[in-house]
Protein backbone atom coordinates (compact mmCIF):
# COMPACT_ATOMS: atom_id res chain seq x y z
CA UNK A 1 0.00 0.00 0.00
CA UNK A 2 1.59 3.45 -0.67
CA UNK A 3 1.87 6.77 1.25
CA UNK A 4 -0.82 7.85 -1.15
CA UNK A 5 -3.52 5.13 -0.60
CA UNK A 6 -2.51 4.26 3.64
CA UNK A 7 -4.07 6.57 6.36
CA UNK A 8 -1.33 8.33 7.61
CA UNK A 9 -2.19 9.81 11.03
CA UNK A 10 0.34 12.81 11.96
CA UNK A 11 0.28 14.18 15.95
CA UNK A 12 1.53 18.14 16.02
CA UNK A 13 5.58 17.52 16.69
CA UNK A 14 5.48 15.56 13.17
CA UNK A 15 2.86 17.86 11.86
CA UNK A 16 6.42 20.61 12.60
CA UNK A 17 8.31 18.44 10.44
CA UNK A 18 5.80 18.36 7.93
CA UNK A 19 5.54 22.01 7.56
CA UNK A 20 8.77 22.58 7.30
CA UNK A 21 9.17 19.86 3.87
CA UNK A 22 5.84 21.14 2.56
CA UNK A 23 7.25 24.31 1.97
CA UNK A 24 10.97 23.91 1.38
CA UNK A 25 10.20 20.08 -1.03
CA UNK A 26 13.32 18.59 0.49
CA UNK A 27 15.88 19.16 3.21
CA UNK A 28 18.79 17.44 4.83
CA UNK A 29 17.83 15.90 8.28
CA UNK A 30 20.61 17.62 9.26
CA UNK A 31 18.88 21.14 8.35
CA UNK A 32 15.50 20.55 9.59
CA UNK A 33 17.25 19.84 12.85
CA UNK A 34 18.47 23.23 12.71
CA UNK A 35 15.69 25.22 12.02
CA UNK A 36 13.36 22.94 14.10
CA UNK A 37 15.77 24.07 17.29
CA UNK A 38 15.62 27.82 16.42
CA UNK A 39 11.98 27.87 15.88
CA UNK A 40 11.36 25.62 18.68
CA UNK A 41 14.08 24.28 20.59
CA UNK A 42 14.16 20.79 20.31
CA UNK A 43 17.49 18.93 20.34
CA UNK A 44 18.68 16.98 17.55
CA UNK A 45 18.05 14.04 18.87
CA UNK A 46 14.00 14.36 19.34
CA UNK A 47 14.08 16.28 15.93
CA UNK A 48 15.58 12.89 14.20
CA UNK A 49 13.38 10.99 16.59
CA UNK A 50 10.16 12.43 14.93
CA UNK A 51 12.03 12.07 11.44
CA UNK A 52 11.88 8.31 11.50
CA UNK A 53 8.65 8.23 12.95
CA UNK A 54 7.77 9.35 9.80
CA UNK A 55 9.68 7.53 7.49
CA UNK A 56 8.20 4.62 9.08
CA UNK A 57 4.69 5.68 8.86
CA UNK A 58 5.44 6.40 5.06
CA UNK A 59 4.95 10.14 5.39
CA UNK A 60 8.63 11.30 4.93
CA UNK A 61 11.12 9.53 1.90
CA UNK A 62 14.78 9.89 2.94
CA UNK A 63 17.27 9.95 0.10
CA UNK A 64 20.86 9.20 0.81
CA UNK A 65 24.02 10.89 0.45
CA UNK A 66 23.40 13.08 2.81
CA UNK A 67 20.26 12.03 4.49
CA UNK A 68 17.88 14.38 2.59
CA UNK A 69 14.16 14.15 3.42
CA UNK A 70 10.93 14.75 1.10
CA UNK A 71 7.23 14.72 2.08
CA UNK A 72 5.62 11.60 0.50
CA UNK A 73 2.26 12.63 1.58
CA UNK A 74 0.65 16.06 0.58
CA UNK A 75 -0.58 18.50 3.28
CA UNK A 76 -3.99 18.17 0.98
CA UNK A 77 -4.04 14.42 1.74
CA UNK A 78 -3.64 15.15 5.42
CA UNK A 79 -5.91 17.68 6.32
CA UNK A 80 -8.37 15.30 4.15
CA UNK A 81 -7.89 12.57 6.66
CA UNK A 82 -8.07 14.69 9.60
CA UNK A 83 -10.86 16.34 9.07
CA UNK A 84 -12.52 13.19 8.00
CA UNK A 85 -11.45 11.23 11.27
CA UNK A 86 -12.57 14.27 13.56
CA UNK A 87 -16.19 13.89 11.64
CA UNK A 88 -16.28 10.43 11.51
CA UNK A 89 -15.37 10.82 15.54
CA UNK A 90 -16.99 14.36 16.77
CA UNK A 91 -20.02 14.06 14.44
CA UNK A 92 -20.98 10.55 13.89
CA UNK A 93 -20.01 11.08 10.46
CA UNK A 94 -22.28 14.20 9.70
CA UNK A 95 -20.62 16.69 7.54
CA UNK A 96 -24.30 18.17 8.11
CA UNK A 97 -23.73 18.26 11.57
CA UNK A 98 -20.28 19.46 11.87
CA UNK A 99 -20.99 22.51 9.69
CA UNK A 100 -24.25 23.33 11.55
CA UNK A 101 -22.29 22.97 14.83
CA UNK A 102 -19.02 25.12 13.29
CA UNK A 103 -21.38 28.06 12.11
CA UNK A 104 -23.55 27.83 14.58
CA UNK A 105 -23.74 31.34 16.22
CA UNK A 106 -21.23 32.91 14.35
CA UNK A 107 -21.74 35.53 12.02
CA UNK A 108 -20.57 36.10 8.65
CA UNK A 109 -20.04 38.66 6.34
CA UNK A 110 -21.95 38.35 3.10
CA UNK A 111 -18.69 37.58 0.51
CA UNK A 112 -18.09 34.61 2.94
CA UNK A 113 -21.73 33.17 2.85
CA UNK A 114 -21.92 33.67 -0.80
CA UNK A 115 -18.38 31.49 -0.86
CA UNK A 116 -20.20 28.80 1.08
CA UNK A 117 -22.92 28.52 -1.11
CA UNK A 118 -20.46 28.26 -3.92
CA UNK A 119 -18.68 25.56 -2.26
CA UNK A 120 -21.94 23.81 -1.53
CA UNK A 121 -23.29 23.62 -4.64
CA UNK A 122 -20.35 22.30 -6.36
CA UNK A 123 -20.23 19.23 -3.99
CA UNK A 124 -21.85 16.31 -6.03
Amino acid sequence: MSAQKKEIRLHEGELNVMELLWSNKVLAAKDISKIIKEYIGWEKNTTYTYIKRLIDKGAITREDPGFLCRAAISKKQVQEIETSVLIKNLYNGSVATFIHDYFDGKILSTEEILELKKVVSNCN
